[in-house]
This record gives structure tokens, sequence and C-alpha cells, in this order.
């Protein structure tokens, strides 16, 4: 699951950044499943994904301080869905609460 949500917060940094500087093509969707099933996250330690986490989740937090009011405010297309960068940067850690929802009900 860690991997999954590196892997998303990846896309989802991306297009942020796309948006925020004007980008105009619509940018394609992802299939979670394929990715999951690509990644090879088995073959990995736990402390291995937890520090691409905190790195990543440190990219972003830098990126989404970068931008000003105008480049959150940017809208793109994205999955055939207009989205706003601020939206994107809201849609990050809720996408990581979701999982941990998911765990807490599942397994917890």
């Amino acid at each position: 699951m860690i991997q999954h949500i590196i892997d998303a917060e990846r896309i989802f940094s991306y297009r942020a950044l796309c948006f925020a500087r004007g980008e105009k093509t619509s940018l394609p969707g992802f299939e979670e499943n394929d990715y999951a099933a690509a990644s090879k996250a088995d073959s990995r330690s736990k402390r291995e994904l937890i520090e691409e986490f905190e790195t990543v989740r440190k990219s972003i937090q830098q990126l989404f301080n970068s931008f000003d009011e105008e480049q959150l405010n940017a809208v793109g297309v994205a999955n055939n869905n207009p989205i706003s960068v601020n939206a994107i940067g809201f849609i990050i850690p809720g996408h990581v609460q979701h999982h941990i929802n998911v765990l807490r009900e599942r397994y917890l």
C-alpha cells in the first residue's frame, strides 16, 4: 500500500506542477493495479519505503510552498476531468487518510 501511495503522490504532484506551469494538454489517468503489479514493492524493505515516502512528501510540500495564488488556482485536465492545483493539494493528504481508514476498518 505504501508503494501505491508513493506512486500516486508522484503522479498527483506532477499534475500539479504541469497545471501550475500552464500546461494545456490533458494528462492521462493511471491504472493503479497495473502500477502496483509492476512496482516490485515486495522486494523492498519497510525502511526503504518509509524513507522514500518521507522524501516524496517533503518534495511535494516544497513544491506547493513555491506556488503563488495564481498557480494554486490554475486548472488543468487529468484523466478527462478538470482539476485545480489547489484541489490536488487537498487530494494528496486525503488519499493517505483514505488508506489509513481502510487499514483501520479492515485490519484493526
